[in-house]
């Protein structure tokens, strides 16, 4: 079995609902955002995916996210963006487009990060 990885960025802002604190407030994060590919096989080139594809289609996903307030996108209107919501978002969307992904792990912090997969 092989895994690849690849990373990526985006800056936004939201606030948590029915959460008592701090992140009720709206603030924002500079998050990376973690793509994982699994799979068996390789190509005629021996690669699992290309980095090119997989970093063209995770940023294609994270565009959709940058630089916005999350409670206001349609997909998360009415839902507390948490790391744990905005994790299976990327990860939908991504799989649209690489069928071999296999989780996505969303930093909010350097120290704090959330990931979402599906069990097989």
């Amino acid at each position: 079995m092989y895994e690849i990885k690849t990373q990526a960025y985006f800056s936004a802002a939201h606030h948590l609902l029915n959460y008592d604190g701090e992140c009720e407030n709206q603030h924002g994060h500079n998050w990376m955002v973690e793509a994982f590919v699994r799979g068996e096989s390789l190509n005629q080139s021996n690669i699992l995916i290309d980095y090119k594809v997989l970093k063209k289609e995770l940023n294609a996903v994270l565009d959709t996210l940058d630089h916005k307030d999350l409670n206001e996108l349609p997909d998360f209107r009415g839902e507390s963006p948490s790391s744990e919501m905005i994790a299976a978002y990327i990860y939908s969307k991504l799989k649209e487009k690489i069928v071999q992904l296999s989780k996505i792990t969303v930093w909010e912090t350097q120290t704090s990060c959330c990931s979402y997969f599906e069990e097989d």
